[in-house]
């Protein structure tokens, strides 16, 4: 067994002893945070997701706060999306994007009150980059992480839990809506959210001190519900489409690339970080696009990869293999393909894997 040595660099998040003493078998570094990988049976993690209700620690989730009367207009620079309108309970999915276009991180943007956003970040250090343009900008917008751990219950029974815990009236929150609640003592900000299509809510529990207490309390109120320890699904994902910042995404990466172009918003005007490269990339169209890859036979590794795989058509290199999977659902093995506008979905191609090369389908995602 290989140990990871403790840091302090390498937080635990308030659930951290939680997942433990649910059988938590791996972990990954996400944010600097251990983020739970597996609970030793991934069908039944999988088969849980979508058929009941999933526990999740998502505290890596990270909060990054602007705060002060400038707060909006620093957001609105750091976001090519239109936050003009937005109101107090109200989150929207932001692609953030240095000044040549590319994707840096993929939040949620939560308005906590008319001065007080959350970027509630990807993979990334937002905090550095924030601070850089607030300072630049001279805008003396007050940037921190407040004290918040996200923790998710995602699946169809999520919302009967939901309810059950908070109320009735979240059956109404609209997606990435939001609404503070006590429960038990236990400050939190209730969100209709997650990191799969299964439908499901995440509590932004707001005194990590409580981390235990609200997971207990959410696992003892959803037991009628089967409700079990899970963690971001790697095979319901990549089924859903849906991306992995940093993952799925290189250091050339733009949004167009990767189906994000519906969250853009390119009529803005105002100086807004990576909007005018945003346009020309539009305007030019973008030399690559994210399709799906399902292996033709079924002896190929379904392992998660380490690095990219090397995509051919017609003896030409046309990109990567950003991730892979076995489908539970499709019963295949499958993945995300970065490659050139040139090849399309139909075509055939081969994957360079450890088991040397391997015929795929390139398909449009989501897979189902």
């Amino acid at each position: 067994m290989i140990n990871i040595s403790p840091s302090a660099r390498t937080l635990r998040s308030p659930f951290y002893q939680s997942t433990v003493d649910d059988g938590v078998v791996s972990f990954t570094l996400y944010n600097s945070m251990f983020l739970p990988t597996g609970f030793g049976n991934p069908e039944a993690e999988y088969w849980r997701l979508k058929n009941d209700v999933s526990l999740w620690d998502v505290a890596v989730q990270r909060q990054v706060q602007l705060k002060g009367k400038n707060a909006g207009k620093l957001a609105q620079i750091l976001s090519p999306r239109d936050i003009s309108k937005m109101k107090i309970g109200q989150g929207k999915y932001i692609p953030l994007c240095n000044h040549s276009g590319v994707l840096i991180n993929d939040p949620v943007l939560l308005k906590i009150d008319e001065d007080c956003y959350w970027f509630s970040i990807a993979d990334s250090d937002v905090w550095s980059w924030a601070r850089a343009i607030n300072y630049e900008r001279q805008l003396n917008v007050d940037i921190s992480e407040p004290d918040v751990a996200p923790l998710a219950i995602q699946g169809p029974k999520s919302e009967d839990l939901a309810a059950e815990i908070c109320g009735n009236w979240v059956r109404d929150l609209k997606y990435f809506w939001f609404r503070h609640i006590e429960i038990e003592g236990i400050p939190f900000l209730v969100a209709r959210s997650g990191y799969s299509k299964q439908g499901g809510f995440e509590f932004y529990l707001q005194n990590k001190r409580l981390g235990t207490k609200l997971y207990n309390f959410v696992k003892e109120v959803g037991q009628k519900y089967n409700i079990g320890p899970g963690c971001p699904n790697l095979s319901e994902r990549v089924e859903s489409g849906l991306l992995s910042f940093g993952g799925d995404t290189d250091h050339l990466t733009n949004p167009f690339e990767v189906r994000l172009g519906n969250y853009l918003d390119l009529d803005l005007e105002g100086d807004i970080i990576g909007l005018s490269s945003l346009k020309k990339i539009y305007e030019q169209g973008p030399k690559r696009h994210q399709l799906g890859a399902i292996f033709k036979n079924k002896d190929v590794s379904n392992l998660p990869i380490f690095e990219w795989m090397a995509i051919y058509h017609q003896g030409e290199l046309v990109g990567s293999l950003t991730n892979r999977t076995w489908s539970f659902q499709l019963e295949k093995t499958i993945g995300f393909a970065l490659v050139s506008k040139k090849v399309h979905a139909g075509e055939s191609v081969l994957i360079e894997t450890e088991q040397g090369m391997k015929e795929a389908e390139l398909v449009d995602l989501p897979f189902v």
